[in-house]
């Protein structure tokens, strides 16, 4: 995997080309002056399509079956997951009921390999199946995009926030990411993006804890029981225990708390020890004959019990030994798996794959090597790549040199990234390698590897959408072009985080590398370099200058009801428990007499908001105000005893098209509009209108209702009698 096939001659290399679509933008890479950010062409774009459950037939990133004897089901010894059916149907359970669940537990209590167990009985939960990502050194928005390239083919989108909270609103899967190391504030905006989606995540030991209200649960995942821990040795090391084994196996379950990864490595202990004991086998049998027998020394003619005889004389680890055994591991190991871990330790705990390994530390096998590695405890696989398990690198940094055996990794890589055969895809694989071989370079204080390497896998990783790595390989190689004094370097890097953020929608950081970019071109007296730069500094300003609308709530899904999502807490589209005849007859008739009585209760409300009179009598406003400047609902008058009783209200009915100038017989009478009434005191219930209010002619003020068009304004209106007949 990953290495170039075909024709190996400089005239394979090709500089990384090519167009992504950021959201309604469209980034060309690879340009003469660095890559330039436009806005897309209609029709450019790929429209994304979904992706059902069984065209994701390919190894997806995250925990996949490959995790090594962590697992104890893919390691070599083919073992069941021991210990762990309480774990597995409680989180089952969860999953199913829609809710999200982080796990945490110490450094090498399987997390990884609980993960892998529930994703493989979880395909059958939600409609979308189970999407298995890797959070190693992910930040959200590569989350977010990794989980929308595995639900949607769209070759080069990248969604904006709001595109990609509406496309994975209608996604119902369980999402299952290992080693997780984001801030809660992160983690609840990935889980608000996808609210249909269950999500089980591991993180590592020094994680913090929830906040009251978060939407996540906790899961410890705790050691093994002694039980466990004892089979999972006898069964790594391949035979059973002998009593001072097992006393010592037990001495590690109290001092470890039962952790699995102790054991797996405590079986690799004792299987170097059975080297050692076949050693002196050897050369017992060795000596016999070649020397003879000697009459002198009694032994056992059983060769179990003499076997048995010579393990006793090789010691087992001690304690301090077994809670840090890293060091004696490694001594224990091959050839090539010992310059194949020096090598993870120059690339701070990455493992490059095997087809590297020929090129870089001159391996022939280096699949026999990884395996070495991570049948001792060692190192971890994780969706086909390999990684040192957890306190390797800080156990073993401090004793072993790694000299220059990364001194060409830097080299290697600038060359593959730019072969032709080699996919954007293989070279996302790598980035975390690639990245690695900067990094001991620039600790190694070789800053042109690191710049050579930085120009070479930049496009390329940009091109593979993992922008998170991206940024890193171009802060990387704009602090090895300062430290060269390469001010031409250091402008084509500003130009490449200008592009970034400006395809990330950071309008301040896109302007201030940007503007660096042209001042450094124009300071070096090339000013035709910088006509991309200022392209995109002009696309910004016109971004700035058009009316953006609110993006508060740009990861809400679209359409959603986040009311009676909070009240559920599970995806409408996850299987539930099948309901009986009669429960689903009570929810029926609870259902109608809820929907029979908001119905009522509506009614009444917009009956007394817009003022109508239950009695028929219409809309009654007071003259010069409003139905909003009405204290009390018509018809009601709270009295001495503060309940609400009806009063006795005149009806009255007039033209529409009154007039001022009427005389004051033309006018209505107080009844026709709708006062406020103070209680007559002593009488409770009982109302007086108050007086209408005289205008300059002494007349009272007529309602202010607008002329009809279709009624002459001279037309009289019939004076109202006060027992409710109208006169003519």
């Amino acid at each position: 995997m990953g290495q170039p096939t075909g024709d190996f001659r400089q005239d394979g290399l090709r500089a990384r080309t090519g167009e992504v679509f950021p959201g309604d933008l469209m980034l060309t890479v690879g340009g003469a002056d660095g890559s330039e950010a436009t806005a897309c062409p209609d029709g450019w774009r790929p429209e994304p399509r979904r992706r059902g459950p069984r065209e994701r037939t390919g190894p997806t990133p995250g925990p996949g079956l490959a995790v090594g004897p962590l697992a104890l089901g893919t390691g070599p010894a083919d073992l069941p997951l021991l210990d762990r059916e309480a774990d597995i149907a409680e989180l089952l359970g969860q999953l199913a009921e829609g809710r999200s669940v982080r796990l945490v537990g110490q450094a090498g209590s399987g997390r990884s390999a609980l993960l892998a167990a529930v994703a493989d009985a979880a395909g059958g939960l939600a409609p979308d199946g189970v999407v298995r990502l890797g959070g190693h050194r992910r930040s959200a928005d590569d989350l977010l995009q990794d989980l929308f390239a595995a639900t949607h083919h769209a070759p080069g989108v990248r969604p904006d926030r709001r595109e990609l909270a509406a496309r994975l609103s209608e996604v119902g899967a369980v999402v299952v990411i290992d080693d997780v190391d984001l801030e809660e504030s992160e983690l609840d905006r990935l889980l608000g993006a996808a609210p249909d989606c269950a999500f089980l995540v591991s993180v590592p030991p020094d994680g913090r804890p929830l906040q009251l209200g978060s939407r996540l649960r906790d899961h410890l995942v705790a050691g093994l029981s002694r039980g466990a821990c004892l089979n999972l040795v006898s069964r790594l090391a391949g035979r059973q225990l002998d009593e001072s084994e097992r006393s010592w196996a037990v001495d590690l379950w109290f001092e470890s708390e039962g952790l699995p990864l102790r054991f797996v490595q405590a079986a690799a202990l004792l299987r170097q020890r059975d080297v050692a004991v076949d050693a002196l086998v050897a050369a017992q049998e060795d000596r016999r004959s070649v020397f003879g027998t000697v009459q002198d020394v009694d032994e056992p003619d059983d060769p179990a019990v003499l076997e048995g005889e010579l393990r006793r004389s090789v010691p087992l680890p001690t304690v301090a030994e077994s809670a840090a055994p890293a060091l004696r591991l490694a001594e224990g190991l091959g050839d090539s798996a010992r310059e194949v871990l020096r090598l993870a330790l120059a690339l701070g705990g990455e493992c490059p794959t095997a087809a590297h390994l020929p090129a870089l530390i001159d391996v022939a096998h280096g699949e026999g090597a990884l395996q070495e590695l991570v049948d001792a405890g060692l190192a971890v696989s994780i969706g086909g790549h390999h990684r040192l398990a957890a306190g390797v690198l800080e156990s073993l940094s401090a004793h072993w040199e790694t000299g220059e055996i990364g001194f060409g990794a830097a080299e290697h890589f600038s060359w593959w990234v730019g072969h032709g055969s080699v996919g954007t895809e293989q070279i996302a694989a790598e980035a975390e390698v690639i990245l690695g071989a900067m990094l001991a370079d620039r600790t190694a204080a070789r800053p042109e590897a690191v710049l050579r390497l930085a120009r070479a896998a930049a496009p390329a990783l940009a091109l593979s959408l993992r922008w998170g790595a991206w940024e890193r390989s171009l802060q990387l190689g704009l602090e090895a072009a300062r430290t060269l004094g390469a001010s031409g370097e250091e402008a084509w890097f500003h130009q490449e985080l200008g592009a970034l953020a400006l395809c990330r929608g950071t309008s301040q950081r896109a302007s201030a590398e940007l503007d660096a970019a042209v001042a450094l071109r124009a300071a070096l007296g090339e000013p035709r370099g910088g006509v991309a730069a200022r392209r995109m500094v002009e696309l910004l300003r016109a971004t700035l200058d058009t009316p953006a609308e609110d993006d508060e709530n740009e990861l809400a899904p679209v359409g959603r009801r986040p009311v009676i999502r909070a009240i559920a807490q599970a995806p409408f589209r996850f299987r539930t428990a099948p309901r009986t005849g009669r429960d689903t007859r009570r929810t029926v008739l609870a259902a109608t007499a809820a929907v029979l009585a908001v119905g009522v209760l509506g009614t009444a409300i917009g009956l007394s908001l817009a003022g109508q009179d239950p009695q028929g009598g219409g809309n009654r406003t007071r003259p010069g105000t409003s139905v909003d400047d009405d204290p009390l609902p018509s018809g009601l008058d709270f009295g001495s005893s503060g309940s609400p009783t009806p009063s006795p209200v005149p009806e009255a009915t007039g033209s529409a098209s009154e007039s001022p100038a009427e005389t004051p017989s033309a006018a209505p009478t107080p009844s026709a509009s709708r006062t406020s009434r103070k209680p007559t005191p002593g009488k409770s219930g009982t109302t007086t209108p108050p007086p209408a209010s005289p205008t300059q002619d002494g007349a009272p003020t007529p309602p202010t209702t607008p002329p009809s068009s279709s009624v002459p304004p001279t037309s009289t209106s019939p004076s109202p009698d006060p027992s409710g007949t109208p006169t003519p």
